[in-house]
């Protein structure tokens, strides 16, 4: 069994590895910070710049905090050699590793290749790998000549410049352009059976013929369970071809689909893989039932909203006990608004009835100088779309998350950058652009379903994305803010390091923070400040003391497990920071489809890898900001946000954040206080392989606690142990 895996994986490397005609560029590169046109000339005369290193990104190569324009430039010769040995003759691909964030890549001072729209309005931002084809017939390549190749790179925060990997030159394989579409979601049938469509797609023109093998494997035991073969791949560029596969899964557990096709006329084959999903939080139960946090915060005499989050058959009639004076509440939408002028701690009673039964639940609402007692729930649109965000976007993410998700405690919808005008109104007021044609409008739609509206800036002159910042605007801004119906402020580091020294002190680091937290305190409006400034200078050891509510704690998430665990798992020394109020926040979620806009994808963490990011970032009790298209909520992601007991553990009163209690090779261990007691347990399996995981009855951690429970199966379990799969979680709650 063991062998027919290799066999597959060594297909893969073997396709990976393909092309011995590959012309390195790993060695030999120079670059400049700043901009000019005449860098993408062959004539100009860079013997002066830096040498540069691919595996650095430039502010570890002598230029921190340095975000905009530099330059690379390599000299290479391109021999036609290549050409006649390749099996396609027509295309040369150029392979950059990674750049961050957007680039243009020129050879002999032409234009072939670009991302992000360097070349007018940014209408993409994201470091990421970047590969670009141009016809071997191209003039702008010199055969068996020098050529010169140079890549202009616009850095829109944190690290910059051209880094990673793989760097080369080389003919267009004839697998290159051809992949395993695997956007498409799989389907949920009866006794734990998934179907789901095969699809096979090329950019060539090429027309393939093959057979395609597909095999299910059992990855605790390495067992292939299914095997399927079809003879009748046959697919070209705009013609995709389709397969569709049904698989029993056994056990509730994610297994390996491996792919394998190989195309007759050329003997090529090329490989992939994913995991199948499954489903671990129970269904909702149609008698009603209150989740949520059990507190909110608001100032004195500032707008309360404030939607009671409750599901059940419906419809659902809500009613308070104890509602102050001021606030009124909608017996039918359960939405609770209206001002407080009165300080105070004030108990509440919430009852939700249904043709089923009810529920009651203590509440607090708690009026003073904090807000933001329990992590923000909601949605960023970054992570989906990017720049490409619009009005019909952001409405679209409001209307779903009222109707699936809200009844589970989430409550804001977070517009990122890309909602600005290029320029200030003549009166010196934050303008739009034309993808926001009414930001009020906006806002009441949003407010008039029991949620909560967010927004971006950053204290420079322009955002990440090129749009409009707050530098010297921020009264103006914050007022707009407020008179919008604003809940939720992003403040972006950006172009401010463009404005703050190049290595700035605690007090510099701190000044912009400052200065837009006096500017919010003058409107008339709880909006929730949230630090976008990737950690520098420590921020959470003093984010509170300067007015944040929560504080990114690393630089930007991408959708793989080396991003998401590598920040997860070093939270540990801006735990004790955390508590109500003030949280760290290491950065949004990438599950669902992500992508930043406009092209998405299906998320690359595995189903298990997904478990573990929910799992751990309740238990950091940080703000959890779906970052997906919210419009296209598949199943496996609806059942992931909306199990109360896990988001319970991130929205618990007491506001504690995990802390690592174990750390060796292949396991971490978290634990997390709780109000009522209680404590939090992640035992994370870090390994490629399964584990049994566990902590014994007399362990320090869990010793006098009697009672364990499961938390996404929501079931009461005889031990914390489990047997856990590679990138797995076992989440559990123990009482006394």
């Amino acid at each position: 069994m063991k062998k027919k895996l290799t066999l597959l994986l060594m297909l893969a490397m073997a396709f990976f590895s393909a092309g011995a005609q590959n012309i390195s560029l790993q060695k030999g590169w120079r670059l400049s910070i700043g901009d000019s046109p005449t860098w993408s000339s062959p004539g100009f005369d860079d013997s002066g710049w830096q040498r540069a290193d691919l595996s650095k990104s430039w502010e570890q190569q002598g230029h921190p905090n340095v975000d905009g324009f530099g330059w690379y430039r390599e000299h290479i010769v391109i021999p036609s050699s290549i050409k006649e040995k390749a099996f396609l003759k027509d295309s040369l691909t150029f392979t950059l590793g990674s750049i961050d964030d957007n680039d243009q890549v020129f050879l002999n001072g032409k234009l072939i290749g670009e991302y992000g729209g360097l070349g007018g309005v940014i209408t993409e931002s994201h470091y990421g790998p970047r590969n670009y084809t141009i016809a071997t017939n191209n003039p702008a390549i010199l055969w068996d000549k020098d050529n010169v190749l140079a890549i202009r790179v616009f850095d829109t925060g944190g690290d910059g410049g051209v880094y990673g990997s793989f760097f080369n030159i080389h003919m267009t394989d004839v697998m290159e352009h051809v992949e395993f579409d695997k956007n498409h979601d799989f389907s949920f049938g009866d006794n734990n059976s998934l179907g789901k469509s095969i699809v096979l797609t090329t950019k060539n023109k090429y027309n393939y013929k093959g057979t395609v093998l597909l095999k299910v494997i059992d990855p605790e035991t390495n067992a292939v369970v299914l095997t399927k073969k079809t003879d009748t791949a046959h697919f070209t560029e705009g013609k995709p071809f389709q397969w569709w596969f049904t698989f029993a899964a056994a056990q509730k557990k994610s297994y390996i689909v491996a792919y394998v096709f190989t195309d007759k006329k050329s003997g090529k084959s090329i490989y992939d893989r994913e995991t199948t999903p499954y489903m671990l939080t129970p269904a909702v139960s149609k008698l009603p039932k209150i989740n949520g946090a059990s507190i909110f915060g608001a100032r004195p005499g500032h707008p309360v909203l404030y939607l009671i989050p409750a599901t059940g058959q419906k419809p659902l009639k809500y009613k308070v006990q104890g509602l102050p004076e001021g606030l009124t509440l909608d017996a039918a939408t359960g939405i609770i608004t209206g001002t407080i002028d009165k300080k105070g701690s004030y108990p509440l009673v919430f009852t939700v009835t249904n043709s089923k039964g009810s529920d009651t639940k203590k509440f607090t609402l708690a009026i003073g100088d904090n807000i933001g007692l329990t992590p923000a729930l909601g949605w960023n649109s970054w992570n989906a779309w990017g720049l490409s965000v619009n009005d019909a976007k952001v409405r679209t993410s409001a209307r779903e998350m009222a109707e699936r998700l809200s009844a589970h405690g989430w409550a804001y919808i977070n517009i990122d950058d890309g909602w600005e005008a290029e320029e200030r109104a003549a009166n010196g007021k934050i303008a739009t652009n034309s993808k926001f044609p009414d930001m009020k409008g906006l806002t009441d739609f949003v407010h008039g379903l029991g949620l909560r509206m967010g927004i971006y800036s950053s204290p420079g002159t322009r955002t990440c994305g090129g749009y409009l910042g707050s530098w010297q605007h921020e009264d103006d801004d914050a007022q707009s803010y407020a008179d919008w119906g604003i809940d939720y402020l992003k403040y972006d580091w950006c172009s401010y390091g463009q404005i703050a020294p190049q290595n700035p002190n605690l007090d510099e680091m701190k000044k912009p923070y400052l200065v837009m937290r006096k500017s919010l305190d003058k409107a008339n409006r709880d909006i929730m400040f949230s630090y976008c400034q990737y950690g520098m200078g420590d921020v959470w050891k003093w984010g509170a003391e300067a007015g944040g509510n929560s504080w990114r704690t690393t630089g930007d998430i991408t959708d793989t497990w080396r991003s998401m665990s590598e920040i997860g798992f070093k939270q540990d020394p801006a735990a004790p920071y955390a508590g109500p109020g003030h949280f760290n926040d290491p950065d949004m979620l990438v599950v669902g489809k992500v992508g930043w806009g406009p092209a998405l994808h299906n998320t690359r963490l595995t189903f298990d890898e997904q478990y573990t990011h929910i799992s751990l970032w309740s238990l950091l009790a940080s703000p959890l900001l779906i970052g997906c298209d919210m419009g296209n909520l598949d199943r496996f992601t609806l059942s992931l946000l909306t199990n109360d007991e896990v988001l319970a553990i991130d929205q618990d009163a007491l506001g504690k954040s995990a802390r690592q209690y174990g750390d060796k090779e292949g396991v971490q261990v978290w634990v997390k206080e709780m109000k009522d007691g209680s404590k939090a347990i992640g035992l994370f399996n870090t390994s490629n392989k399964y584990q049994t995981l566990s902590l014994s009855a007399n362990d320090p951690a869990i010793k006098g606690y009697t009672k364990f429970r499961d938390a996404w199966r929501q079931q009461n379990i005889p031990a914390v142990s489990g047997k856990v799969a590679p990138h797995g979680v076992l989440l559990v709650r123990v009482s006394k």
